[in-house]
């Protein structure tokens, strides 16, 4: 038996990355998965290779619209909605001073409105069902500061404060709301040029791991989040950043790498 047999998931931003990898996971697990995505041609060409448990379509995470025909959609060709993987977003370097107004709102728009208006949008029917998982991607960028990163660590702070409301409105109705925080993953936000995940791991070397995460590492922790194993879970915040957010070392001193 698969950890999700008979649930209905949709994915946003299932067609590559983390989002693909969670789509291929939960199929895996018995799953019906919607995969949504602005990447027409990706979203579709994984649907057909993962067989008749997924499905494409296309969703702007930003439109109301959108996330109302879907929802039907959805529901027409799978059944009520058990789970929701808020995971569509982007990401923008650039300093303070450079951010223009319409960049952080572009940042904001996907990756917390779009994450709003997609517990927003399934929230009644799981009401209506009693139960469901809302599972909202955050970063480890919600829970520090980092340079460079003004609009995507806002947006990714304010996921933490849409999930914490989430969780306690929605909790007492049957659906759990937690977040997931990954660190460094390879997926084409941060390794565009498609290098080898061994020629990334220096980068990582201040991490407790010393390694970047593969996208199926962040994909278990949202298959746990979505499965009746997570029971008892609600409100909560999980890390998959290899130690990131625990704090850097004093390199020489005992403890370190190396010493």
């Amino acid at each position: 038996m698969g950890k999700l047999d008979g649930k209905v998931a949709i994915i946003t931003g299932g067609a590559r990355g983390m989002g693909e990898a969670t789509s291929r996971r939960f199929v895996a697990e018995g799953a019906k998965v919607a995969i949504a995505d602005v990447l027409v041609e990706q979203g579709e060409a994984l649907a057909a290779e993962l067989g008749v448990n997924a499905r494409f379509w296309k969703l702007d995470v930003t439109n109301e619209d959108e996330w109302t025909s879907v929802i039907a959609a959805v529901e027409a060709a799978f059944g009520g909605i058990d789970v929701l993987v808020n995971n569509a977003g982007i990401l923008m370097f650039k300093s303070i001073l450079e951010t223009t107004k319409a960049d952080y709102e572009r940042v904001l728009g996907v990756n917390l409105v779009g994450e709003f208006l997609g517990v927003r949008s399934v929230a009644p029917g799981m009401i209506a069902r009693g139960r469901g998982s809302i599972i909202n991607l955050s970063s480890v960028d919600g829970m520090k500061g980092a340079n460079s990163l003004v609009a995507y660590a806002s947006s990714k702070w304010g996921v933490r404060g849409l999930t914490k409301v989430a969780a306690m409105e929605l909790g007492h109705k049957g659906i759990r709301v937690n977040s997931v925080h990954p660190g460094g993953v390879d997926t084409i936000m941060s390794n565009h040029n498609g290098r080898a995940r061994s020629e990334l791991d220096p980068t990582y070397a201040n991490v407790p791991l010393q390694r970047i995460a593969g996208p199926e590492e962040v994909a278990a922790a949202s298959l746990f989040l979505a499965s009746d194993d997570a029971s008892y879970v609600n409100g909560a915040e999980i890390v998959v950043d290899g130690g990131m957010t625990t704090g850097t070392y004093y390199l020489g001193f005992p403890g370190a790498p190396g010493v």
